[in-house]
């Protein structure tokens, strides 16, 4: 129980974390995407060291349910982060949640619950994974990172104003595949999380001497900064499902094929499982499409002009510029 608790709190203080961020985010241009000078832009902003404070908090709080319960168990319940996160989006930009808005929520929480109770994970063996299976399952994660950071730089964002008009996709696709990309990279840290965890019993000096941490923290970076540029190049409503949903799926595959943790079997237990996860998935795509992520201010975009912008936010393409003093109300 205490890990289930955790990992709730973990949830709360990563949903903190992304509303702060976004709200740093919006107020800088889209052209410093995916580049070091969104974080040298971002480090002017007292709000987002907020923001990083509270993932920070949010990971020490992940790695202690990790020590105390199972991969397969804490990292789904990381999903409540979208209702948390929209609870208090709705406080800081000025929303309402609706009926829509609790309904999701309640389908949310009873798709968890669900999926938890038919699957049972029991625990594994974190301990005994071979190294070249640590190798090829970083190779690949890493590698499925790779390809959607690809995908996601042919969007307009992080792209001069010359070399926009030959750009792919919109803002928004580029905010969910970076969302997803984030999640993975995220997933990846979970597994390395879990694998440190195994270091504890043989002292708190023994935590520095496995090669685990520092890619935890290497990949903990990463995600950080594939979040920072899904945050830059769209709104919470594009970029938080795909973060959401992601960073749990990885981390789930990583729980059964390398740590070995058990799922109870049977044709039904899988149904009823499943159809939790449908209806987990279904509350999720509801809420990220609610008007409290929606609904808030979007980012700058480059200097363009006011009815410029305003014809490519109804054609669907990237945000609406503000202007300064819509930026600061």
């Amino acid at each position: 129980m205490l890990s289930y608790f955790l990992a709730v709190l973990a949830a709360g203080a990563n949903a903190a974390s992304s509303v702060l961020q976004r709200k740093a985010n919006r107020e800088i241009p889209q052209k410093e995407n995916l580049s070091w000078r969104l974080i040298r832009s971002l480090l002017h902003k007292p709000v987002w060291f907020g923001g990083i404070l509270a993932v920070t908090v949010g990971f020490l709080l992940q790695a202690t349910a990790l020590g105390e319960g199972e991969l397969s168990v804490v990292e789904p319940i990381l999903v409540l982060e979208l209702p948390l996160t929209l609870i208090l989006a709705s406080r800081v930009f000025g929303s309402s949640m609706g009926r829509r808005e609790w309904a999701s929520t309640l389908a949310m929480t009873a798709g968890l619950a669900g999926l938890l109770s038919f699957l049972s994970p029991a625990p594994g063996r974190s301990d005994k994974v071979h190294p070249y299976v640590w190798l090829i399952g970083i190779g690949v994660n890493l590698a499925v990172v790779g390809a959607l950071v690809a995908w996601g730089r042919q969007g307009p964002a992080g792209r001069r104003s010359g070399q926009r008009r030959s750009g792919k996709g919109s803002s928004s696709h580029q905010a969910a595949v970076f969302g997803v990309a984030g999640g993975a990279a995220f997933g990846l840290t979970a597994a390395l999380m879990k694998g440190m965890t195994t270091h504890f019993s043989n002292g708190f000096g023994a935590l520095f001497t496995s090669w685990q941490i520092y890619a935890m923290v290497a990949t903990g970076i990463l995600g950080i900064f594939l979040v920072q540029s899904a945050l830059n190049a769209g709104r919470l409503i594009a970029a938080q499902p795909g973060l959401t949903l992601s960073d749990p799926i990885v981390s789930i595959l990583w729980g059964v094929l390398a740590f070995h943790e058990k799922v109870r079997g049977g044709t039904l237990s899988l149904l009823f499982a499943a159809l939790s996860a449908l209806l987990m998935a279904a509350a999720v795509v509801t809420l990220a499409r609610s008007p409290v992520l929606s609904g808030e201010s979007p980012v700058l975009s480059d200097d363009q002009p006011q009815a410029a912008a305003d014809r490519r936010d109804q054609r669907g393409g990237e945000p609406r510029s503000e202007s300064p003093h819509a930026a600061r109300r």
